[in-house]
């Protein structure tokens, strides 16, 4: 084990160095990947250096997330003590499913479940969970709220159509959780939102009230902190009035920029989360915890137990319910997801991790300073935002992002709003400071200058 743990080390040395010197790896063609790179798995295995020479070549082609050339997806960046909480998961090897076999590792899930609760101003018989990303936890919710409505399902089936509620500008896996939880597709209600990607409550209403009157259930509404491409948050006060009237589960879908509970500065753009039955973060983005940090809350702790409970006399042999995690998990073996969390929130204090929310605002805010200062650029977001979305030289978004990735410049990501493309910079990568902001402008114009519009004009 201790030589593997040192060709670790090199191969993390390996990984550091090519995060500075070729901060966007070389991309490899899908049609040539198999060519480059030796990915086949044989009869006879490979001795320590012919395996390390391997995964050094794999270090190379690997996408840098943790570089400051990474503004491509909602999560990026490094931060040492969160990693050293994954790593020692990794080597603890423990599945979180009954304290037997987890020990104090579902105190420490516990303790990061009950902070993100008083954060997110529950009472004190809320509780929660972790699950493998954001599209589970959202799965969850919507299950918890399906079971609540009506709570002989888990044993008959569904009986009569249900319907659900979410915005034009939702997370995708809202429809592909209905059709995973049989409610099916067909009976997700996409309402309209203003012109910042902002749910419409009094749409809302309108499609509920419609919904009743042709003889439908309705019982879910989902609600988003930070919508994926402007990072637009809803208006949750207004939303909760018509779950309330109707009673309906509100669950406010806070994996992009639900960590914003931490910042005294910008909890208010989730005002109201207290009135919601359930919320969601995603640790591995705004707080720069590594892949997948992902928690699902509910004020209704008997409803969580309820939907994902099953009795299994071979597991849950020792301990009460409340340490045993597998009573409210949709998982039964289950990676210590929290411990990396839980070294970070040690190490930096909440105060700690206001300053990491706090700081990609300010990112932005840079950001959207050097847009509105330069002619060149339009700008399609708008404060409060850390989705900096934006056109250059009325060039194709596409177009821009894709030259940049394929000649290892810069990895960032277009979007769509209102049938207008744009480029999409999003500052949630833990690593970056201001230089790497203007970096990232003088970098893009720069290529565009020499290469595209070189290339346009012959």
């Amino acid at each position: 084990m201790q030589k593997d743990i040192n060709i670790f080390i090199e191969l993390v040395e390996q990984l550091l160095l090519e995060e500075k010197s070729q901060p966007v790896a070389k991309p490899i063609p899908t049609s040539d990947l198999y060519n480059q790179l030796d990915l086949s798995l044989n009869e006879n295995g490979l001795i320590d250096d012919d395996l390390k020479n391997i995964l050094k070549d794999i270090i190379k082609s690997t996408p840098k997330t943790a570089s400051k050339s990474f503004f491509n997806q909602l999560f990026g960046g490094r931060i040492g003590k969160a990693a050293l909480g994954d790593l020692l998961a990794v080597m603890f090897n423990n599945s979180m499913y009954t304290y037997k076999v987890a020990g104090p590792h579902v105190g420490i899930e516990k303790q990061v479940i009950h902070n993100i609760c008083e954060l997110a101003g529950y009472s004190k018989n809320s509780d929660g969970t972790l699950a493998p990303g954001g599209s589970m936890s959202n799965m969850m919710a919507l299950t918890m709220a399906r079971d609540y409505k009506n709570g002989s399902i888990r044993t008959h089936g569904l009986n009569r159509l249900m319907t659900l509620y979410t915005s034009k500008e939702s997370h995708y896996s809202i429809s592909k959780n209905a059709a995973l939880t049989g409610i099916g597709r067909n009976q997700v209600r996409h309402v309209n939102t203003n012109n910042k990607g902002e749910l419409l409550a009094e749409h809302l209403g309108e499609l509920v009230q419609k919904d009743i009157n042709d003889g439908y259930e309705p019982f879910f509404v989902n609600a988003t902190a930070g919508t994926t491409v402007l990072g637009a948050f809803d208006d949750i006060e207004a939303i909760s009035k018509v779950c309330k009237k109707h009673k309906l589960w509100l669950h406010v879908d806070g994996a992009y920029c639900g960590g914003v509970i931490f910042s005294k500065t910008y909890k208010q753009l989730i005002k109201g989360l207290e009135l919601s039955d359930s919320f969601s973060v995603n640790a591995h983005k705004m707080l720069g915890t590594p892949l997948s940090c992902s928690i699902i809350v509910t004020q209704h702790k008997a409803q969580l137990h309820h939907s994902f409970s099953n009795e299994a006399d071979y597991l849950y042999q020792t301990d009460s319910d409340d340490f045993n995690l597998g009573k409210t998990s949709l998982q039964c073996g289950r990676r210590n997801d929290a411990l990396k969390l839980w070294t970070l929130w040690k190490s930096i204090g909440t105060n700690g991790l206001e300053k990491i929310v706090d700081k990609q605002f300010e990112m932005a805010d840079i950001a959207r300073t050097y847009i509105n200062n330069h002619k060149d650029y339009t700008l399609h977001s708008f404060d409060d935002s850390i989705s900096i979305c934006f056109s250059y030289k009325d060039i194709a978004a596409k177009e821009i992002c894709t030259a940049l990735y394929e000649n290892s410049k810069l990895m960032v990501g277009f979007g769509k709003f209102n049938n207008q493309e744009f480029v999409r910079m999003v500052t949630i990568n833990s690593v970056l400071e201001k230089e790497d902001i203007l970096a990232f402008f003088e970098t893009l114009e720069s290529y565009v200058s020499s290469t595209l519009l070189n290339i346009s004009a012959s």
